[in-house]
This record gives C-alpha cells, structure tokens and sequence, in this order.
C-alpha cells in the first residue's frame, strides 16, 4: 500500500468505470433477488462547482448507497440536477448583461438551458472525483422532456382535486427579480428598519362608548416598521380580549393596549402618571367597534368598510400599542381582516417596489418612489402634520425576510397569483390533514424533523404556486380573451402535457393559445367563448422538483404507489424540498413519497460562521485571517479520500466544522488505519486462504477469542450503518485498529516471525490477520473507498484470492459463532492484561525490554482459578518471558511482582526461557527456536 491518493484515485476511478463496478454489483444483486433500496437524490441547481456543503451531503449518500449494498441490497442511485428557476436566471442575466433584455422568452431560455447542462457536466465529474456511486450517464433534469411533461400533469391531479384556485392574496415579493417567491426561498438577516408611533384621530363613535372621553380628541395609536404601507392603510385592528387605555397628551386622549402602555409613554417621552389614564375594557371596548378613524393617507374613493376598528386576536401585547394598521395588500393576517370585512385588496405598489398612481391624493408625491426610499419621507411628513408620536429616524433592528438569490429585502405584496388549498388541519379532506397524517408515519433522523415540519404544515398558508419569470414550466392556464376569465382544466393540462412530452415547455413560448388547446376547443364557463390566449406564469420551482418522486421514482426505481426508502438533504429543506415533496405526493395520491427522511446540518469554519467562499471573501475584507480551499483544488493535491472520511467522522445532525486542524486529526487517525492494514497485509505474503486457512476449532484460543472480538465489532459496526450512524463507525473503527494493534498484533509478531513457516501456530495467526484484513476493508469501503480498494488489491496479489471489496456483502456473523467468547475476553482476559501492564510498565521504564521480564503472580484466593485459566493467553499477550503463578495465595489482594527472568536469552526471539538447545554453531537458542532452525534449508538460520 502506498499514499500519494491525490494521484492514486484518478486511476481507480477510471478502472471502476471501466469494469462497470456500479452496473455490475447491481447486476449481480438483481440476479440474487435481492431487495431494493432507493435513495433518492434532491436536485441540486448547477449554478456552479461543488462546495463543502455539497461535499457534505453527496459523500452521505454515497456512504449511505454503498452500505446498503455491502448489507446486501440493490441499492439504486440516479442523481439529479434543478435546472430551472431564479438561481439560473440570474447568473444568464449577469453573463449576458445588457443583452439579456433584447432576448425574447425563447431565446433566454435558451441560454439558460445552455448555462444549466454547462454545469450539469462540471458537477458530475467532481461529484465522481469524490468517488461517489450513480448512474451518472443517466441523471435525471428538471429541463428533460418527460420530466417537464410529469410536471404538467401533477399541475393536473391538482387541478383534479379541486386544490388550485386564482387569487389576490399577499406574497413574499421580490423587488430586483420582480416575482412572488415561496417559503423556502426567503431568508432573514439583520436590519434596522424604521420604528414609528402614529396616531389615528378618530372621528365617531367615541363618546357613546366611553363617556369619560366625550367631547374629547381621540386617537388610535399604531406602531410600524414598514412606513410605506401606510397609504395602503384601510383599517386597525384592536384585540378583544385585552383592556386598552386613553392617555392624555397636550389635550389629546391616545389609545393603546394596557399591557403596552408604560412602554409606549416610554417609547415617546409622553408624561401622564397612570392615574389620569381613562380605562376602555368590556362593553366599553366591543361598543367602539366600528368606529371611524382619519387615515394619513386616505385612498380615493373608499369603501363604507374602510377606515373604522376591528377586533383580530393577532393584535397581541408582544410589541407595538396593541392596536395594529392594517394594510390589506401587504399582510397575510391583515388580508384575512380585509377579506372579513369586505376591504379591497389594495397594495399601491409595482412588480419593482415602487409607490404607483393608485395612491390616494395626499400620497401622489410619491408615486415613482421605492418603497424602501419613500419610508424617511413619509416619516418626516407625518412628524410635520403632528402624527408622528416619538422621534424622527429611529430605528429598530431586527430579523427581516429578503430574497435567498439577491439578498435583498424582499416585501409583502399583494398580487394575481395561482395557489394550491391546503384547508384546515382538521378537516379529513384537506391536503392540510393528509401531509400531516403522512409526517407521523415517516421516520425521522434526526428525531426533532417531525416536530419542525410539522410545525411548517400546521402554519403555513396556501400555497403560491407562480412564478412571474420565464425559466421554468409554465402554469398550462389560460384567459378568456372575452371575459377575461382563467381556464385551467385537468383535461386541457393533460394534453399541454402531451406537446411538452415530444416539444419540451418551450412549445408554450413559441407557439399560439390555438395550437396548445385541444383540437375541440374548450368553452369559457362565464361568456361561452372559445378564444384563448394562453397565460405566461411559471410554475414554483419548488414545486418542480417536489414532483420528482412521480418523474423518476413512481413505477420506475420503485413499484407504481410505493415509497422511496429515504430522502437525504440539508436541514433547511424540511421548508424546502421534503416539504414540497410531502404537499405534492399527498395531494395525488394520499400518501408521503418517501419512508424516511434524514437531514444533515451546515458546514461552519473555526468561527462559527458558513464555510464557503463568499462568507470567507467577507471575512478576509474585515481582517480575519482564514482561507477558503475550493474542494477541488483540495483534491488536486490530496486526494478525495480525507474529504470523506471528514463527512463520515461528523456528527452530520448539527452543523459541522471544516478546519485544517480537523483535517490534520483526520489524517493521524487515517495512518492509523492505513498503517494497520499494511501490517496485516505484510503478514500474509505466503498464506493462501484455500491451502492454509484453518477452521475456527482447529485454531488457537487466543486467535479464536481475537475473532470474536472482531466479530462482535463487525456486528456493531453495521448495526450503526443500518442507523446512519456514521460518525459511530468511524468511532468503532479507530477503536479497533489502536486496540488490535496493542492488545494482538504486537504481541504475535512472535508467533509470524518465529515459528516455522507452516506451523500451526503461525498458521493460526494468520488465519486470522486474513479475516481481520477482509473484514476492516469492508468495514471502510463505504467511507474509505479508495484505501478498501487498496487493501483489496493488495489481499488479493498476497493470497493469490481475488476480493472484490466492493461487490462483497458482510463476510462475518453477528458476534454468535463458537458460542460467543467475548465474555471471556473482556471479563478475564483484558483486565488481567491490563493488571499486568501497569508495573510491567516501571519496569520498561527502569531501561528494560518486556522479553527480559518473568511475572509473578501471587493471586488472591477466588482469583486462581481465573489467573490458571488464562496463564498461557497473559504470557503470550502481555509479551514477557515468563509469567509465573506462586503455590501460595495472596493474603489480600492479588499481588504482581515483575524482576529480570534468569536464564540465556534466545538470540532469535529474545525470550529467557532458561534453556539452550540450539546447534553448536548457535546453542544460545531456545528449543521452539532450535526446532524451527532444524527445518528450514541451509542457511535459514541468517
């Protein structure tokens, strides 16, 4: 065996492609009836190279893949790739620059299928460098046709089910790349945003109400960070359940919350001792609903609804008065208020984020402006008309949603999207119900996904499925050029589907409304009409790729209706992927797709921060002194197999640090194991397992008690394998080889070295090494591929046996053969070597060799028995050249006396047995020695 892996791996990778290792080992599998597991792969965008994330998470399932076939199944790997979606968009606009926008829609896709497969190709070949199995040659694309046409048609089973419907509603909106974006696309980062106290004067309905107020300036008090939707403001919402108080200030009685009011006066400097503060609880309070209130920026023409108080329970003591400005347009709880009360769903602001013409009078002069530009505006104007209540410029800092792409705050707008019903969890009919039902089904790892993704179902509202972009699957819905109505049919989707199955979706981007509808055309429902032009929204990405279970999974990797076995991705897709995925499958057919789901943490430096280049590049800007290794260029130079020993050796349920000093501790403990097999290897140049093997009864104890060991480890190991307990197995494997190598190999060096070339003894031994040699190469060919392939071929050149590491299943039992004799060995024989070692370790460190010692040992009484059992085990193990048991029992305790054994010492094998029985050309040999000489040809004794 030899290092140098950075050169080394390449090879091997060729030779496993060129011998079909992959295709063969699932030939044979096949051939054997064996069950199938299916991983499958969550699409990664190919946006660009691999990072360490990406790292993380193929090396995994490449860990996961590999076992499970060591274990004996078919385990089947197609990888994937999302090649649609903002991700890809925006790189084809920073390429192309200017010219991007002279691009027809055919066109710029165009480019973005171009860009997609460009880097479909560089990840698969750094995904293989890593060593990783897969059917790379056949992958499956989000932008293939049959894929594309899967995802018309579960767009259809939707549709079927009566779950998708159009709609007005508030959603996360991103202002640079002018779309709605779902959930998982949103992120939150810190940021100041304004903190205003405004009030609203009201204008009826007080005095009845409170007639301690009447006669009396009122106003409602609102707090807000976002002061560009308040001229989108069309109602407050109070909470009924909380007791409110007026407080005076310069003749003007202020609402707020009770239990917000001393941090209110606070907040704005307002003196007003509680005692002159004006209760409103009860009947006093349920009697001002409805009351009327002067907006700051009142719409033109308002409805009768508009501009009066409201009871929500969202108005909440957390933070702000209690009472809470309600902008129907930008807000998922302030829609719900607005749909209540029949509101319009007003949101005065364009796809880029700027105030439009729809502004009522008092805000026209800022039609035109952002609305992150307008917020300073509108807070000094209020400040000048005397509505402002604390001070101009103050700010709060806080966690603020902004786009996963452009890392720009994002807003809630309203707009004309397609979404899918989820319902309510308790009613047996909603996809809300059936995703949860699913959840408690599914096996998570780590435990505590479960709870997360089911806390994202239960709360999360429908579901936004379009997408205002052009790189992506469009919705197959269509408009009544008549009426204007939308059509979006099962039936019609179906054959949309058809053209996308032979045309790919560019079909609806190049062709007409006419030639995409069946030949009969359909009728609109509201005119009768039959002209359509069809409608340009994409479908979610997320949604794409939530489908893939159907496009590859479903009756292709596994039967029609079953589920995958697991899905492997970052924690973060328990919003993302498994999420989609769970909506997807248990809205078409009832059930979840996959029977686990095993989840993996963040890849951190030494700081604690996210390892990859742009967050390094940062903190390299403010002086940090780190560096970001691009994983290729790591493997250039030292090959893949550490990488992967990095991934197995983490505990991947939490985030995980990448670190020269943890790669440096990965690589002792790879010389460890490295170094442990040479040795074996080097021991078994003359065997030859059919001629020389020995059977378990005909070997000697201390070899079959050895065995034992290593089969009650081997039984662990796969154990943590069966539990994606990789990290275990590492653990378990660094603790054979250290302990192997002290407590057996180093004390039968003088059984390989010193007995007779076939003896029986040397041949036990060896029988051995062979099984602990198999068997730690099958221990690691899930991690340590390149080193199990290694070992194997150098197995196979010592023994003349072929071993195909990689196509063998477990070679040993589980820990039951011979009886188990472990107990023996942990019970009796260790803690007795170890007695031993202590003193025997003074006496090395007197200057003295092991071989030079005799052991004494004086035992307590119910200790003879045990120390007689194992005498001849301990001499052997403890690697002395006698161990000596006195007549008499020890008073107490066990006693141990170590001195210089008497006698010549064999220049052989340097024990003092106290006998000489060598030739005259050498009598200081001991007789086993003697013997040995006596049958070797002329010269041996050399």
């Amino acid at each position: 065996m030899r290092a140098d892996l950075a050169k080394r791996e390449p090879a091997w990778l060729e030779r496993w492609a060129s011998e079909r290792q992959y295709e063969r080992v699932l030939e044979a599998r096949a051939a054997a009836g064996a069950p199938d597991f299916v991983l499958h792969d969550g699409p990664p965008y190919p946006t660009g190279g691999i990072h360490y994330g990406t790292v993380l998470n193929k090396v995994l399932k490449d860990i996961v893949v590999r076992s499970q076939l060591a274990m004996g199944k078919r385990a089947v790997f197609r990888p994937g790739w999302d090649c649609h979606g903002l991700p890809i968009e925006q790189q084809v606009e920073k390429e192309l620059d200017k010219d991007a926008k002279a691009l027809d829609a055919p066109a710029f896709r165009r480019h973005c299928e171009a860009h997609a497969l460009k880097f479909v190709d560089v990840m698969r070949g750094e995904f293989k460098r890593l060593g990783c199995l897969g059917r790379w040659d056949d992958p499956y694309l989000t932008l293939a046709r049959d894929y594309e046409a899967t995802i018309a048609r579960q767009v259809a089973a939707f549709a079927r089910r009566g779950l998708i419907y159009r709609d007005k509603k508030p959603v996360h909106w991103c202002l640079v790349h002018k779309t709605a974006l779902a959930e998982a696309e949103v992120e939150y980062e810190d940021h100041a945003s304004p903190s205003i106290y405004v009030g609203f004067p009201l204008v009826e309905g007080v005095g009845k109400a409170v007639p301690a107020l009447q006669g009396k300036k009122i106003a409602l008090v609102i707090w807000t960070t976002t002061p560009w939707t308040l001229p989108a403001n069309l109602a407050v919402v109070a909470n009924p359940e909380l007791h409110y108080v007026a407080i005076p200030r310069d003749g003007e009685y202020l609402i707020v919350a009770e239990g917000r009011a001393e941090a209110f006066v606070a907040a704005t400097g307002i003196t007003a001792p509680p005692a002159t503060w004006v209760p409103i609880e009860g009947a006093a309070l349920r009697a001002l609903e409805g009351a009327r209130y002067e907006a700051p920026f009142p719409m033109s023409d308002p409805p009768a609804a508009a501009y009066r108080l409201y009871f929500a329970r969202h108005a909440t003591l957390e933070a702000g008065t209690g009472l809470v400005h309600t902008a129907p347009g930008h807000g998922a709880e302030d829609y719900v208020v607005g749909r209540e009360h029949k509101l319009p769903i007003y949101a005065p602001v364009d796809a880029a984020g700027k105030l439009d013409a729809t502004v009522g009078p008092a805000a026209a002069k800022y039609v035109g402006e952002n609305v992150f530009k307008a917020n300073p505006l509108i807070v000094a104007e209020l400040h000048e008309r005397g509505l402002l209540l604390n001070g101009v410029g103050e700010t709060l800092r806080h966690q603020y949603p902004c786009c996963w792409r452009c890392k720009t705050p994002i807003i809630f707008r309203a707009t004309e999207q397609w979404f899918a019903r989820l319902g309510e969890a308790e009613d047996p009919a909603s996809l809300r119900h059936d995703a949860l039902v699913e959840i408690g089904k599914t096996r998570w790892i780590p435990a505590w996904g479960e709870n997360r993704i089911r806390g994202m179902i239960e709360a999360r509202p429908d579901w936004c499925l379009s997408r205002q972009r052009v790189w992506g699957v469009p919705i197959p819905a269509f408009r009544c050029v008549e009426c204007r109505k939308d059509l979006l049919d099962p039936e019609v989707i179906e054959h949309v589907a058809d053209i996308f199955a032979r045309e790919g979706s560019n079909a609806w981007f190049a062709s007409s409304a006419s030639e995409l509808l069946p030949e009969t055309k359909p009728r609109c429902s509201g005119c009768g009409a039959s002209t359509w032009e069809q409608q340009h929204d994409i479908v979610d990405v997320w949604f794409e790729s939530g489908v893939s279970w159907a496009a590859v999974a479903e009756g292709k990797l596994v039967p029609k209706g079953e589920k995958v076995d697991l899905y492997l991705e970052g924690s973060d897709q328990h919003r993302g992927w498994f999420h989609s995925s769970l909506l997807t499958s248990a809205a078409t057919r009832g059930q979840a797709p996959y029977k686990a789901v095993l989840t993996h943490g963040w890849v951190l430096d030494e700081r604690g921060k996210v390892y990859s280049k742009s967050e390094i590049a940062k903190a390299r800007a403010s002086g940090a002194k780190i560096d970001y290794v691009d994983p290729v260029v790591w493997m250039q130079k030292n090959g893949a197999e550490l990488l992967r020993l990095w991934t197995a050796a983490s505990d991947y349920q939490g985030d995980i640090v990448f670190s020269q000093t943890i790669l440096n501790q990965l690589g002792e403990s790879y010389r460890k194991i490295r170094n442990t097999c040479r040795f074996l290897l080097s021991n078994l140049y003359d065997f030859v397992p059919a001629r020389d093997g020995l059977p378990d009864p005909d070997l000697r104890e201390l070899d079959l008690l050895v065995l034992g060991v290593l089969r009650e480890r081997d039984h662990q190991i796969w154990e943590a394998y069966k539990r994606f307990s990789f990290y275990e197995v590492v653990r378990l494997l660094n603790d054979y080889v250290v302990t192997a190598s002290a407590e057996y190999l180093d004390p039968t060096k003088d059984a390989l070295y010193c007995e007779a070339p076939a003896a029986r003894a040397r041949r036990s031994v060896q029988t051995a090494v062979y099984e602990m040699t198999r068997t730690i190469a099958c221990w690691m060919a899930p991690i340590l591929c390149f080193t199990a392939q290694d070992v194997a071929d150098e197995l196979s050149r010592e023994t003349g046996e072929p071993f195909d590491v990689h196509g063998a299943m477990r070679l040993c039992d589980e820990g039951e053969k011979m009886g188990n004799p472990n107990k023996r060995w942990t019970d009796e024989v260790r803690p007795r070597r170890e007695a031993i070692l202590q003193p025997l370790e003074k006496f090395r460190a007197a200057g003295h060799k092991p071989l030079e010692a005799r052991v004494r040992v004086k035992p307590a009484r119910d200790e003879r028995p045990h120390w007689q059992w194992n005498l001849a085990l301990l001499t052997e193990l403890v690697g002395v050249s006698r161990l000596e048991l006195d007549a008499a029992d020890a008073a107490g305790a066990t006693e141990i006396a170590i001195d210089e054994a008497p006698g010549p010492e064999c220049p052989r094998c340097w024990r003092r047995t106290g006998e000489e029985a060598g030739p005259p050309e050498a009598p200081e040999l001991c007789a086993r020695c003697a013997a040995v000489i006596a049958t070797l040809p002329a010269g041996g004794l050399s």
